[in-house]
């Protein structure tokens, strides 16, 4: 196994390993390592079917399913992300994966499908890195706080169309707004993280409006400095997996017309956070 570093903050390039071999050896214990020391890792030349990328993302816990995307045939874990240029993916900021869950996905293991000649990078920052980066002053004023995420916002656009939210109203039903703790500790790291995102968080109870809009847009902009990032190529054969506890992730959307499919399946985990 080859490991090289993607950037200081994060990230992992890992080459000459065959990752459900070590599933299906027990060694799974070596991939949960990884993750926790580099927080994303993009595992290259990996033959893996939906079903096995399934029971990839179940060492680290139970799966789940999601409320607006489809899924591959026979597998509700399996989740289908499809970009096309009559059906452009909407999802174009920062963000962590599904944090308008009481128990947001701890785990993501994402594989490509159908990967564009050029273009469709996917970014990522570490947030435990940004809140190391962080004034003691800062860090004591966050430390209390909760903030809440919402559903309703992360799907705006799609409610938004004719016939959105009638499609999506069970989604909306079952998924009201709920609320996190601003700074988060990873359960396995003991590593504090930031735990807000443009994507799904609305507001920091607590305080007026305007301190919330404030101190959002100010960690927005702090937690995906350039020192805090990094970037993953796609290939062909290419899983990239990546702890959705003290990460965030934009997708790179400059590679239409051309398609991109991706299979994303999720892990609870095995312990709320």
């Amino acid at each position: 196994m080859k490991v090289t570093g993607l950037s200081g903050a994060l990230g992992a390039e890992i080459t000459d390993f065959d990752v459900m071999a070590a599933v299906s050896s027990g060694a799974e214990q070596n991939i949960r390592d990884l993750l926790n020391q580099h927080e994303v890792l993009c595992f290259r030349d990996q033959t893996v079917t939906p079903a096995q990328q399934r029971d990839l993302a179940s060492i680290f816990g139970p799966l789940q399913t999601h409320p607006a995307y489809g899924t591959v045939d026979g597998l509700p874990e399996v989740m289908l992300l499809e970009s096309t240029e009559e059906k452009p993916s909407k999802i174009e900021v920062w963000h962590s994966d599904m944090t308008f869950r009481e128990h947001p996905p701890s785990v993501t293991v994402l594989k490509g499908v159908t990967i564009p000649p050029v273009g469709g990078d996917t970014l990522f920052a570490s947030m435990t890195s940004a809140y190391d980066g962080l004034s003691a002053g800062m860090k004591a004023y966050l430390e209390p706080l909760y903030a809440a995420h919402d559903f309703a916002q992360g799907f705006k656009e799609s409610l938004s169309e004719p016939g959105g939210r009638e499609r999506l109203k069970d989604a909306l039903h079952h998924n009201p707004p709920i609320r996190h703790r601003v700074i988060q500790t990873h359960p396995e790291t003991g590593k504090k993280a930031i735990f807000v995102n443009a994507l799904f968080t609305s507001h920091i109870e607590g305080v007026s409006q305007l301190e919330s809009d404030s101190i959002l847009r100010f960690l927005y902009q702090h937690v995906v400095l350039p020192e805090f990032t990094c970037r993953v190529h796609w290939q062909q054969n290419s899983i990239v997996m990546w702890d959705n506890r003290s990460t965030q992730h934009k997708p790179v959307n400059d590679f239409l017309p051309a398609p991109r499919a991706l299979h994303r399946v999720v892990s609870e985990g095995f312990a709320p956070y």
